[in-house]
This record gives structure tokens, sequence and C-alpha cells, in this order.
């Protein structure tokens, strides 16, 4: 059971991290947040600033001023002929996709959380899925920022370059992103289609599932012999469709199977461990098809309220069947059996200094363990077999690597670096999660 937050105390989403800062303050303004960043630097103080707390790392985590950007909210700008939208940085994903359509326009790919804020989803380098389709951090056009002695800069791709080529996956560590602008697409529908399929075929067929649809995605439960493969499409306008998923059944699916009903074998295998093989198998053979088409956010976005702690690392795509037949080869023998399917996505190479596709066309692989059970022999047997085809390590997932790896998984690492001390000389904005992933400022 989930204890009570003490006085002033901040907890992520996971509950795998908790911090209790000295100030907390909730800007309403532009002129609000550079104020606040300048009183904390009076004061000695760090500054980090709060999201939704969906990351499973400490990145959010300070003792010195945790900045709430929940009141910093809202779209601002929106271009329907160019797709430019420009959006504050406490804005929920929810809120966006309701707001662009509105201007009828949408995000060109999307993860399945939308609780995020903006920032904190482009900070840590949040991701869809779609061989030819980038992250969501490669949708930015411009970036607003407050920097460590409170001024306010606005960066692009022609405008100081450099500071935006490390900020859009960031970590934060520049200084508060204030505003987005991103460049969107017309709304569009998408036509799901999810079904089971045996795992060996998924695998073998892999780059041909990617390679014929817009978005592909499957999970693989470790003790089963079923994937569950996720195939979604845009329509064309006039062709026709299924149509949207009726409400009761949507409910059905999304609330009473995949949350409800999940999460009680869930906690039945937390209970029992000596039964999760036995109940992962029962997951992987009730699995159904269903095929719907509806508005591409609703498509993209499913209801996550079963709580679990997570690891995802990017991998070349070509070394995904090598890492996968290792993964399956090795889990079951593990000591503590592991509940939740993994996750594989793909996404296109993109040139952003951190992001984990930079340079190369990718496959993620996001291994679960339902809260509460043992995950660190698994996390570190995972660790180990991505280390041998240079994975890199999702920023707000859970990991183990320090600067010392990850500068030698990023050509552009010391490039970031550089312009992180140029722009926080003063390490204002760090706290330990960066000091372990990026090293001293400097």
């Amino acid at each position: 059971m989930k204890q009570a937050l003490g006085p002033g105390e901040w907890r992520n989403w996971a509950g795998t991290v908790t911090a209790t800062p000295t100030r907390r303050a909730q800007p309403r303004t532009e002129a609000e947040i550079s104020a606040a960043v300048k009183d904390a630097a009076a004061a000695g103080l760090a500054v980090r600033a709060l999201g939704s707390g969906h990351s499973f790392t400490p990145a959010a985590a300070t003792t010195g001023l945790a900045l709430d950007l929940s009141r910093w909210t809202g779209v601002t700008g929106a271009d329907t002929r160019t797709g430019l939208v420009t959006v504050r940085a406490g804005t929920t994903l929810r809120a966006l996709n309701a707001a662009l359509a509105e201007f009828g326009l949408a995000l060109a790919n999307l993860g399945d959380i939308d609780a995020q804020t903006i920032a904190g989803a482009l900070a840590t380098g949040t991701h869809g899925t779609g061989a030819r389709l980038g992250g969501l951090a490669t949708q930015i056009e411009a970036l607003d920022l407050v920097l460590a002695d409170g001024s306010l800069v606005t960066c692009s791709a022609s405008v100081r370059p450099d500071l935006f080529a490390a900020a859009r996956v960031g970590l934060g560590a520049l200084g508060v992103v204030s505003a987005v602008t991103l460049r969107c697409v017309p709304s569009f529908t998408l036509a799901a289609d999810e079904r089971p399929m045996p795992v060996e075929q998924v695998i073998e067929e892999f780059d041909a599932l990617a390679a014929a649809n817009d978005h592909f995605e499957f999970y693989w439960f470790p003790y089963g012999r079923q994937a569950l493969v996720k195939r979604n499409n845009r329509v064309a306008a006039g062709e026709r469709s299924a149509g949207p998923m009726p409400g009761w059944r949507r409910f059905w699916e999304f609330e009473v199977m995949e949350n409800a009903a999940f999460g009680t074998l869930c906690r039945v295998g937390r209970t029992a461990p000596r039964l999760i093989p036995a109940l992962n198998r029962l997951s992987s053979g009730a699995l159904s098809a269903r095929s719907y088409t509806d508005a591409s956010y609703r498509v993209f976005v499913t209801p996550r309220r079963v709580r679990f702690v997570e690891s995802e690392y990017a991998v070349p795509r070509e070394s995904l069947p090598g890492v996968l037949a290792e993964l399956r080869r090795a889990v079951p023998r593990l000591a503590d059996p592991v509940m939740f399917p993994v996750e594989v996505r793909v996404a296109a190479a993109d040139d952003i200094w951190l992001s984990t596709a930079y340079g190369r066309d990718t496959a993620y692989i996001a291994i679960h363990q339902y809260t509460g059970l043992p995950y660190r022999a698994y996390f570190d047997l995972f660790e180990s077999v991505v280390a041998t085809v240079a994975g890199r390590p999702h920023w707000g997932k859970m990991h183990t690597l320090d600067a010392a790896r990850l500068g030698s998984l990023y050509p552009r690492f010391e490039d970031f670096r550089r312009v992180r001390a140029e722009a926080d000389p003063e390490n204002r904005f760090g706290n330990a999660y960066l000091g372990r992933v990026f090293g001293p400022v400097g």
C-alpha cells in the first residue's frame, strides 16, 4: 500500500522516487518563472521543474526549489496554415491533444500515455512508434527557456542552434522550458488492428511488419506463446472504415480487461509469486482481436492504471532479433518471475544530440515489473544483454549507466556537456541524477 506523503514531500507516479524540496513555487507567468529562478539563485538553491512525475528516474527530484508548472498551461498560438502551435510548458499531452483537435490539428506521433506535461515528455525523449517517424522531440520548431540568470531566450534551428540542438532532449539541464513551438499536422484518423500472433512469427516478420504499417508495436508475454501485435494506419479521406469502438466496448476492453482484470492478476501474482508464470500464460492466451478507427490521439493513447516500474533501451533495429532471443532464453530462468509483458516499438533515425534514436534506425525494448515485485535481477539481466549492442537507455526510465558509459554511446555527448556548461555554469539546474548521467559541469 502506498504510504502517505509527508509535509512538502514529492513522489513520482511509480513511487520509485521521493524528495522534499526546500521551496516550492507555482508560477502563472514567464515573469514569475524568471523571478523564482533568480530568488533560488540568491538563496543558493538548485532548481528543478516538475512535470507530472511520469519519469521513473529522479530526474525531477530536488532538495532545492521545485518549480511546479501546473498553473502555466494552454496553447498561446496556432497557425492552421503552417501547423505551427505554441504551447506552455505545463500543459499535459491530454489537454494539448484536445486543444489541437479544436484547431483541426494533431501531433504526427505520440506515445501511449498522455498524462505527461509537454515539457517533461520532450525533456526525457518520449516517443511513440513508427519506422518512418521520429520521437516527440523531432516535432519541435522552437523552444523558450528561462536560463540560470533568469533571462528568457528563444532558440531554434536558426537562432542559437547549439542551444536548440541540446535542449530538444535536455532533461531540464539547460534551463526551464517555458514554451514549445511544435510543427503539427492536419487532424487524421487511424485504423487500429490489434490481434494475437505467435511470438516466433512476429520476430521473423518484424522488419516487414514495421515497413508495412505507419505505427507498429508488439507485446511479448515472457511465459506465453502469443504476442499482442498492434498496427495503426492512417485512413485516407473518403476511405471506408470500421468506425470508433462503441463506448461500452471501449470501457470493457481498456478499463475492465486491461486495467481492472489485469490488475487483479498482478495482485494475485504479488501475493503468490509461484503463480506468475501461469498467470502470464493466462494473459497471453486470453488475447483477442479488435479493429476500430478513431481520431489519432484516441488510438495512440491507452489508459494505464496498473502501477509498474520500467526500464527501456533503444537498440539498433537490426540487433532486435538477437536481443529478444537472449531475453527469451534467460527471463524464464530468473528466480523472481516477471508479471508484465515486454513492449517493442520502432523509430526512424534522427539528428537530436541526446535522442536515443540519434544516427540510427531504432528498436525500443521496454521491460516492466508490477509494483512491489522484485525487479533488480531482471533489470540487471536486461542491461547486460543490451550492452552488447550499444543500447541507449530511455532518459526517463530506470537504468544504471553513468556519464562515462553514456559518453561512448552518443557522438554529440561532449557537445551537449559544452552547451550545458555555457548555459548553466553554476549547475543551477542540476541534481544527483543529472550529475550521474552528465558528470560535473565544465
